[in-house]
C-alpha cells in the first residue's frame, strides 16, 4: 500500500445535503422545511402549545421536593486513599484533611464536604480530617489499621459562626449625646 492509495473506508465520508439549489435538487424551493408561517423558520416555539388552552405540563400537579439546604458532598473510598498511599502521592504521616486529597488529586474538589466510604481495604495508619463523615464501615477498617477519623464542622459553617462572633464581641455603637434645645427669652 502506498500513501497515493490510501481513502477512507466505503460510505465513511458523504458530502453535505445541497439545499435551496433548485427544484430538480429534490430540496430546492423551501430547502425541506415545507410551506410559510411559524414552523418555516427558526426559532420555533410552538411545541406544547395548545391553541390557548392550559398546557397539559400546567395542568397537571407539582410532585417532589427540592431540598435548599443539602450538602454536596464529594465520596472517596479507603481503596482510593491507599492507592494513593503507596503511589506516594499522601504522606501517611501527617493529618490527611480534604485540602490534602485535592492537592494529591485523590477527588477533584472538595465541594460542601468529603465523606470517607467503607471500599476496599487500608493498610496504612493514618488520621483522616473529613467534614461530610463517614460510613461505620470505614471507621472501622480504618480503627483496625491503627488510624482514626475527625469529623470537622464544614468550612462554611466554620467562616459563618466566626463572623457572627466578631460581630457579637463589637462593641455597642455610642449615642451622641442629645443636643440641648436653646432657651428663647422672652422679650
Amino acid at each position: 500500500m502506498k500513501l497515493n492509495e490510501l481513502k477512507p473506508n466505503e460510505g465513511a465520508v458523504t458530502s453535505g445535503k445541497r439545499v435551496g439549489r433548485g427544484i430538480g435538487s429534490g430540496k430546492g424551493k423551501t430547502s425541506g422545511r415545507g410551506q410559510k408561517g411559524q414552523k418555516a423558520r427558526s426559532g420555533v416555539s410552538i411545541k406544547g402549545f395548545e391553541g390557548g388552552q392550559m398546557p397539559l405540563y400546567q395542568r397537571l400537579p407539582k410532585r417532589g421536593f427540592n431540598n435548599i439546604f443539602a450538602r454536596d458532598l464529594v465520596t472517596v473510598s479507603l481503596a482510593r486513599i491507599q492507592e494513593a498511599l503507596d503511589k506516594k502521592m499522601i504522606d501517611a504521616k501527617g493529618t490527611i484533611d480534604e485540602d490534602t486529597l485535592v492537592k494529591a488529586r485523590v477527588i477533584r474538589r472538595k465541594k460542601d464536604g468529603v465523606r470517607l466510604l467503607g471500599t476496599g481495604e487500608l493498610k496504612t495508619k493514618v488520621t483522616l480530617q473529613l467534614s461530610g463523615g463517614a460510613t461505620k464501615s470505614a471507621i472501622a477498617a480504618v480503627e483496625k489499621a491503627g488510624g482514626k477519623v475527625e469529623i470537622v464542622e464544614p468550612a462554611k459553617k466554620v467562616a459563618k459562626e466566626a463572623s457572627e462572633k466578631k460581630e457579637a464581641k463589637k462593641p455597642a455603637a455610642k449615642k451622641a449625646p442629645a443636643k440641648k434645645a436653646a432657651k428663647k427669652d422672652d422679650k
